[in-house]
């Protein structure tokens, strides 16, 4: 694996937080309280593995960003997508630890309290993710300038 694959790795984690967030909120409300839990910890994990790699990856290219070969609207829309994705990102990391607490310590009221608000977040933070990914690396890429 070379640093070039690392966006896509955290592309796939993203997708695949994603798909276990909603199959987790599937579980529960079909009353399949063991299966949403390990869907809710493996989401948490995957979200765990993109924050070290995405760090990583930021690291071993200095922390320069990729830009968007894109211009006009589609342009103006990326930055406000990327600007509530970072900003929302920030934010889950202290509700979803709340959250898993609260579930794993069987404070079932107080977190489906605090569920019903970073869920939402959290699967946005995590379609995001791959929405930027798509869009920086395979829609729009900036083509290099002589």
């Amino acid at each position: 694996m070379s640093i070039s694959d690392l966006p896509t790795l955290n592309a796939s984690l993203n997708g695949i937080a994603a798909i276990l967030l909603l199959s987790g909120l599937i579980l529960i409300r079909s009353g399949r309280r063991q299966a949403h839990r390990r869907c809710m910890i493996s989401a948490f994990a995957c979200s765990c593995v993109f924050l070290v790699t995405y760090v990583l990856h930021k690291i071993l290219v200095r922390g320069v960003h990729t830009p968007l070969g894109a211009e006009g609207a589609i342009l103006w829309m990326y930055r406000a997508m990327l600007i509530s994705h970072v900003i929302l990102a920030i934010a889950v990391v202290p509700l979803a630890l709340i959250t898993i607490r609260r579930g794993l310590s069987e404070q079932f009221d107080k977190h489906r309290k605090i569920a019903r608000i970073a869920w939402p977040i959290w699967m946005y933070v995590s379609v995001t993710g791959v929405l930027i990914y798509f869009m920086l690396y395979r829609w729009f890429p900036a083509v290099p300038h002589p």
